[in-house]
């Protein structure tokens, strides 16, 4: 054999090694993917076990969804039919009845997939029980999820969204079909050795986008906190004063975004948004009073004799003082601090109801705020039509906030706001922006407008007097005299509803802190609270004292 022949040779064997190579290179760098998908098509029985869906972020990019991870028990139904022993063992670990686990395992022949937490997942993976695997994933909703009336919930057959953010900025938030937990058998159904359960990606995903909230993550939590620890139905809404930026709202009692059906029927209503729902408001409307009289340059030392109640027509007006005969003659300072309905209903008789619902009509009662445009639907609230009241006990239905008038908590939080924010008025938002996986924006949502509705030497008078009911009148317990001062007015709105023979009476607490200058203005509802300043108040206190301890 020539030389020229062996080098032939060995060129033709090392150009074929090298082509060899080139195409293993090309199969398993740039054809891996789609052979994958090709052959679990085929020889892959599967589920869809996580949604490709973008995060809801608060305003710091914090994750308000898929906070934690999941664990999924995935069992191959095929493996463990004759294996009673290992059925028991998964059903006594995982806490599932033995006979409905072994009815499932008999006639399916897709994988069944059952979530667990990290112990189980761990106790099962030491009895290494074959037809069993584990695919770790990040979890939506779990029960440390905050601000589950805002987000919404996803539809369990589809996983889109179904309410609240999840619903309004679905299409944004989807990014391509759910995944699959599949194994990959051979024509008999057997499982392939060393390839085992795998998630497979959806083949048609975009990029990811998130929503960005107004909503500050610490300061929800704050408030949710407070609120289950006095475990009340009601609401709390805390905006911040200079830019008319939701940071928290709060419902309770709220739900398990997972199990969503076994709220469906519950007196409770824990589905129910409170904090967008519209109530009797009772003498927080008094703020509304206050800005019309000033407005009109009525004079602010006014006097007024005090009884305890006052008659009109047929309708009789009590006083919070009335047991002991009324306050006697007080001035605006002392009926406002003490808020006392008789003086209140004088000075409205005097401005005239409508000036009295211009007046609320220009601070947004009776209207939407605008996050219903971003997602989270809103009462109105109701005001009367002043050409309907007619007589002087129809105008005292209204200036003490009772009758026909109702607003929502995010309303009243919206009207405090602009009090605090010396008469301008911004607009209302929860939705800040869509924002890409690096937290860039791709969307602005956020309308950052504002204007004055009332000026600023009214707005000051009315803080005054709202700080002298934290220091002396029926907010004492919203005091915060070591943190900064509050002012605030507290609210206790009859209904006309009874249960079990007893009034519902609603109990509110609105304010700002702090004083001098002040950053949030928060509103407490409580439903059937009875009192604003004893139920209503201190949570405004507690609130307010762990945001300024915390810093937030």
């Amino acid at each position: 054999m020539t030389i020229r022949r062996h080098k032939t040779i060995l060129f033709v064997f090392t150009l074929t090694i090298f082509l060899l190579i080139i195409r293993l290179i090309y199969i398993q760098y740039f054809l891996g993917e789609k052979l994958t998908l090709q052959a679990t098509a085929q020889k892959i029985s599967s589920l869809p076990v996580d949604v490709s869906r973008g995060n809801i972020l608060d305003r710091n990019l914090i994750p308000l969804t898929n906070r934690n991870e999941k664990f999924d028990v995935v069992i191959k139904p095929l493996q463990l039919r004759k294996n009673t022993d290992d059925i028991l063992k998964i059903s006594d670990i995982l806490v599932l009845d033995h006979n409905d686990l072994k009815r499932r395992i008999e006639i399916k022949t897709e994988p069944i997939i059952i979530e667990a937490d990290k112990d189980k997942k761990n106790r099962l993976k030491e009895e290494n029980i074959p037809g069993i695997s584990f695919v770790n994933s990040l979890k939506r909703y779990d029960s440390t999820t905050s601000a589950k009336h805002v987000l919404g919930y996803l539809n369990k057959i589809d996983l889109t969204g179904e309410i609240g953010i999840e619903k309004a900025y679905n299409e944004y938030l989807k990014c391509g079909s759910p995944g699959s937990v599949g194994v990959v058998t051979d024509a008999k159904d057997n499982l392939l050795p060393g390839l085992g359960y795998r998630f497979i990606k959806s083949k048609n995903n975009k990029e990811q986008w998130n929503i960005k909230l107004t909503i500050d993550y610490n300061i929800q939590k704050i408030a949710e906190e407070v609120m289950d620890r006095y475990d009340l139905k009601g609401a709390v809404v805390i905006e911040e004063v200079f830019s008319g930026d939701i940071v928290a709202m709060v419902s309770k009692p709220d739900f398990d975004p997972n199990e969503v059906a076994k709220y469906l029927d519950s007196s409770d209503n824990e589905l129910f948004n409170r904090a967008v729902a519209s109530y009797n408001l009772g003498s927080i409307f008094k703020i509304i009073d206050l800005a019309s009289a000033y407005s009109k340059n009525l004079n602010p030392s006014m006097h007024y004799f005090c009884p305890g109640y006052v008659t009109l027509g047929d309708k009789e007006f009590r006083c919070s003082a009335y047991a002991r005969g009324g306050h006697g003659l007080i001035d605006l300072h002392e009926a406002f601090a003490s808020s006392c309905n008789p003086y209140f209903i004088e000075l409205g008789i005097r401005i005239g109801p409508d000036t009295i619902i211009d007046t609320a009509k220009k601070f947004g009662l009776g209207s939407v705020t605008g996050i219903d445009a971003q997602g989270i639907s809103e009462s109105p609230g109701n005001l009367p039509d002043p050409s309907n009241y007619l007589t002087y006990g129809d105008t005292a239905n209204i200036a003490i906030g009772q009758g026909d008038v109702m607003a929502t908590p995010l309303q009243v939080a919206d009207m405090v706001a602009t009090i605090a924010n010396g008469g301008i008025k911004n607009k209302v938002n929860i939705v800040d922006s869509i924002v890409d996986s690096k937290g860039n924006s791709v969307k602005v949502i956020r309308k950052n407008e504002g204007q004055r509705i009332i000026e600023k030497t009214v707005c000051d008078s009315i803080k005054q007097l709202m700080e002298e009911v934290t220091v002396s009148g029926t907010g004492t317990r919203a005091n915060l005299d070591k943190y900064g001062g509050a002012g605030g007015k507290t609210g206790s709105a009859e209904t006309g509803q009874y249960i079990n023979g007893s009034k519902v009476v609603h109990a509110w607490f609105a304010g700002y802190f702090p004083r001098l200058d002040p950053k949030y203005s928060v509103c407490v509802f409580i439903e059937n609270g009875k009192s604003g300043g004893s139920v209503a108040a201190p949570i405004f206190e507690e609130i307010a004292k762990n945001i300024l301890i915390m810093g937030y």
